[in-house]
C-alpha cells in the first residue's frame, strides 16, 4: 500500500514537473475553471465580417459589446465591396456590436459622423451605469474619447484628434487605450496610453481635470525610454502602452503596464501600493494586455489577457500569485492570436477579443 502511494506521489510530481517545464500551471480544484463556447457568438448577418476586435465590455444586462476595426479587412475579404462585386465575401460589420448572452446580435452602429472625431484606429469600449457607450482610439492622431447613447447617438467628446499636449497635460490625451468610471465618485479613469504614459482622472460629467500619475505614482515623463530588459532595474516610468486601468470595489486601481510585463496597483488617489510581474521574460509586445476582476464579493481573482503568449492568466488579487492559466497560441476554438481584451459577466463567464490576425471574440463559460 505504501509503495502504491509513493508511486502515485512520484507520478504526480513528474506530471507537475512536465507542466512547469512547459510553462503551464495546473488547476487547483478550488480555482475558477472555464470551457470555450465554440457556438458564441452566432454568425453575423448581411455578409458582415469582423476586422481586428480591439475592445469588449459587459453591460448591466449581461449583454456583451465589442468594438472592432472595419478598416483592417484584408484584400481577399473586400471582394463584395467592389463594383461589380468580385466575390461573395464580404463587407465590414459596423464598428460597435452588441450581443445578448446567447450570442445573438442585438444592435450595431458606429462610423464617422458630424460633430465628433471618430477614431482612425478603434480601441477600447466601456459601458457606464446608465448604459452609455464610451470608446477610444489608438491611431496616430487619436487623442480623444467619445461618449454615445446605447443606440449610437453622440453625446460628448473629450480631447481632439491630432492634438496632444504630452503626459502632463490637463486638457488633452495621447492615444488613450481604455477607460472606466468610478460611479460613486463620478470619476473617469483613462489608461492614457499609446503615446502618453499615465493614468488620467477626469470628472465623468464635465471632464474637469482631477489628477494623473505615472508608474509608482511618479510624475510621468515623455523622455525616450530604454527597451524593456527583465535583467535590468525596473523602469520608474510606464512604458507604451499603458493599456488598461481597472477598478476594484475596495478602492484600488489596477494598471496594465504592458511592455514592462507588470500590473501596478494604486489607491484611487494615485498612491502606489504594490506591483505584480507576470511572465517577466516576455519581450515582444509585453504580457499584461488587459484585466478583469472576479465577481465574488471579495473579487479574489484577476483574469489577465496575455496577448504575446496567447493565454489567460488567473492570479490571486491579494498577492499576484499565478494560480492557473489557459489557452495557447493558435486559431482553433479556445486558442488565441493576440488576445487583446477580456471582460466578465455577472455569472463569472469570460469574454475575450483578438487583434492582429486573430480578429474574433470568444466566450469561456465558467464550469465550477
Amino acid at each position: 500500500m505504501k509503495k502504491t502511494i509513493a508511486r502515485a506521489a512520484l507520478a504526480a510530481a513528474a506530471a507537475l514537473a512536465v507542466l512547469a517545464a512547459c510553462g503551464q500551471v495546473p488547476f487547483r480544484s478550488s480555482e475558477p475553471r472555464f470551457a470555450v463556447d465554440p457556438a458564441w457568438p452566432k454568425p453575423l448577418p448581411g455578409n458582415w465580417i469582423l476586422g481586428q476586435v480591439a475592445g469588449i465590455a459587459v453591460d448591466k444586462e449581461d449583454h456583451i459589446w465589442i468594438i472592432h476595426r472595419p478598416g483592417t479587412l484584408v484584400d481577399d475579404e473586400k471582394g463584395a465591396m467592389q463594383n461589380p462585386p468580385a466575390t461573395r465575401c464580404c463587407t465590414p460589420a459596423p464598428a460597435v456590436l452588441e450581443f445578448d448572452a446567447q450570442g445573438n446580435l442585438y444592435r450595431s452602429w458606429g462610423a464617422p459622423g458630424k460633430g465628433y472625431d471618430w477614431p482612425e484606429m478603434e480601441h477600447g469600449i466601456y459601458l457606464d451605469q446608465a448604459g452609455n457607450v464610451w470608446i477610444a482610439g489608438n491611431g496616430n492622431k487619436d487623442h480623444q474619447i467619445l461618449k454615445f447613447t446605447p443606440d449610437g447617438q453622440f453625446l460628448a467628446q473629450f480631447g481632439k484628434a491630432g492634438s496632444n499636449g504630452g503626459s502632463n497635460s490637463t486638457t488633452q490625451l495621447g492615444r488613450p487605450a481604455h477607460m472606466e468610471i468610478d460611479a460613486q465618485a463620478n470619476e473617469l479613469y483613462v489608461a492614457d496610453g499609446y503615446q502618453n504614459r499615465r493614468v488620467l482622472v477626469l470628472d465623468a460629467g464635465s471632464f474637469a481635470y482631477k489628477r494623473h500619475w505615472g508608474a509608482y505614482g511618479n510624475r510621468p515623463s515623455d523622455e525616450k525610454l530604454a527597451a524593456y530588459d527583465p535583467g535590468k532595474p525596473r523602469s520608474q516610468q510606464f512604458g507604451n502602452p499603458v493599456h488598461c486601468a481597472r477598478l476594484s470595489r475596495d478602492g484600488l486601481v489596477y494598471v496594465c503596464d504592458r511592455a514592462n510585463d507588470r500590473i501596478q496597483v494604486f489607491e484611487r488617489s494615485g498612491s502606489f501600493v504594490k506591483e505584480f510581474r507576470v511572465e517577466p521574460q516576455t519581450l515582444q509586445n509585453g504580457s499584461v494586455w488587459d484585466l478583469a476582476l472576479s465577481q465574488d464579493a471579495k473579487q479574489k481573482y484577476l483574469f489577465m489577457a496575455d496577448g504575446a503568449n496567447g493565454q489567460v492568466v488567473i492570479l490571486e488579487r491579494e498577492n499576484g500569485e499565478v494560480v492557473s492559466k489557459f489557452g495557447r497560441n493558435g486559431r482553433m476554438a479556445g486558442e488565441f492570436k493576440w488576445v487583446h481584451n477580456i471582460a466578465i459577466d455577472s455569472k463569472g463567464n469570460l469574454y475575450t477579443t483578438e487583434v492582429g490576425t486573430g480578429r474574433r471574440a470568444q466566450k469561456f463559460s465558467r464550469t465550477n
